[in-house]
């Protein structure tokens, strides 16, 4: 419940400064004839960094068994399959710091295998933010906060300039506030050549996206207590910004199902004239081989609620060890491996915010030498909206209220409930959850 630390933004802020890549002197380690299995999130922002297995497998002679790979949300359910059947036989998983407070015991604590020189590389809030309990359960490998990408070509439309004028009275542009960018969205969409925006409408993505806008005009999930408050008036608020939305038709109809994915290739296609998304997409959105947007792409901060303020939804994907791997030290070798400098500088170059200290002022070097301005300019974005950056409730129930409040929530939206009706439910629900655990 607590922001996510600041020392991110402080980190970042040295960009200008030459700030030196540490050596890589981990340990490896050999490791011939073994196989490591592993658990991998799966999608376009997330897969070209499994490119640098083999070179894992080269220097420790071990083999990599990718026994999953699926959306996060998919690869959670089946990680608590494995738990109740148990059948946890894989030794490396994807985690994320939403996720992580809910598995228990299942990870081991890092720093019982990792130097404390090898830790220090990591930026300390980062780090801090990957601890349950006090123990560090995961290496972080991206750090995420969404903001705007849009097509600029709208906005420098004379017509477009013209028409909102008129109806708002105030000039064209990138979206300062939620209000805005709801007019916005309607305002653009002109279906089904082009959509307003998109929203992942179901697990997680739903529950975090209106726990964002629910942030910004001043509300939040729980109070001080871990009583849920998210019923308030912010709520209802928060809650009829999609009913708005989607009632207008200004998003697509199955958006209610979309996951990450759909939204980044609906982009890509030119469907959407506004995504609020990760830093992941930067690269996808940005590649002419991909993108139908790639020369037509713009990026903003993103916007604030009633409060004034932004809702910073964050958080950090990540690699975990189980405490039931055949070899540890293999998995740590490997996990290391997958967030060191040089994996860190390819998350990096793919618009993803890394989380290792040097690779901030390496990256932004690399894309102005690269011919990738537009690159440097997004991370720059990005960059001043670390400081409001925001993780969820980090408590092992999170995952849980998420699961009861995501339902609701689409329920409100298609219509089925009132946005009021649909939040009180799932505050019963989830304060059901929050006794049962013993909160209260």
């Amino acid at each position: 419940m607590k922001p996510l630390t600041t020392l991110l933004a402080a980190c970042c802020a040295l960009g200008a400064l030459a700030v030196a890549a540490h050596a890589d002197d981990f340990d490896y380690g050999s490791f011939p004839d073994y196989t490591l299995k592993v658990k991998l999130i799966g999608g376009t922002q997330y897969e070209k960094l499994y490119t640098r297995i083999p070179e894992w497998e080269k220097m420790t002679g071990a083999k990599v068994e990718i026994v999953s790979s699926k959306n996060h949300f998919d690869l959670d359910r089946e990680i608590k399959q494995d738990i109740a059947a148990g059948s946890v036989n894989w030794c490396v998983g994807s985690n994320h710091t939403s996720f992580a407070p809910q598995y228990g015991d299942l990870y081991i604590d890092l720093t019982d295998y990792i130097p404390q020189s090898e830790l220090d590389k990591y930026v300390p809030g980062t780090l801090a933010s990957a601890k349950v309990d006090g123990r560090l359960v995961q290496l972080p490998r991206v750090t995420d906060v969404s903001n705007l990408y849009y097509k600029k070509s709208l906005y420098a439309d004379p017509k477009n300039q013209a028409a909102w004028k008129e109806k708002y009275g105030t000039d064209l542009a990138p979206p300062k506030t939620f209000d805005e960018f709801k007019d916005q969205i309607i305002f653009f969409a002109d279906p089904p050549n082009l959509y307003g925006t998109a929203f992942a409408g179901k697990d997680e993505g739903m529950s975090g996206r209106f726990m964002e806008i629910l942030r910004a005009n001043g509300g939040d999930i729980f109070d001080e207590n871990l009583k849920p408050i998210f019923n308030s008036q912010a709520g209802v608020d928060a809650l009829n910004w999609f009913i708005d939305i989607y009632k207008a038709g200004a998003v697509p109809a199955g958006t209610v199902n979309y996951t990450w994915d759909d939204i980044g290739q609906a982009m890509a296609a030119g469907q959407l004239a506004i995504d609020l998304d990760w830093p992941g997409f930067a690269a996808y959105f940005s590649d002419p081989s991909s993108s139908k947007i790639a020369d037509d792409l713009g990026y903003a901060l993103a916007p604030v609620g009633t409060s004034g303020k932004r809702g910073g939804w964050s958080g950090s994907h990540s690699f975990s060890v189980t405490e039931d791997c055949d070899n540890k030290e293999a998995a740590v070798s490997f996990a290391v491996f997958m967030t060191n400098d040089e994996s860190e500088m390819m998350e990096a170059e793919a618009g993803n915010l890394p989380t290792r200290t040097a690779t901030y002022p390496a990256v932004i070097t690399w894309f102005n030498e690269n011919g990738k301005q537009n690159l440097a300019q997004m991370f720059e974005v990005w960059q001043q909206s670390l400081a409001d950056a925001r993780t969820p409730p980090l408590i092992p129930e999170w995952i849980e209220v998420s699961n009861v409040l995501w339902p609701q929530l689409q329920a409100a939206i298609v219509g089925e409930k009132t946005a009021q009706e649909a939040l009180d439910d799932a505050a019963k629900q989830a304060t059901q959850i929050m006794e049962d655990a013993g909160y209260y």
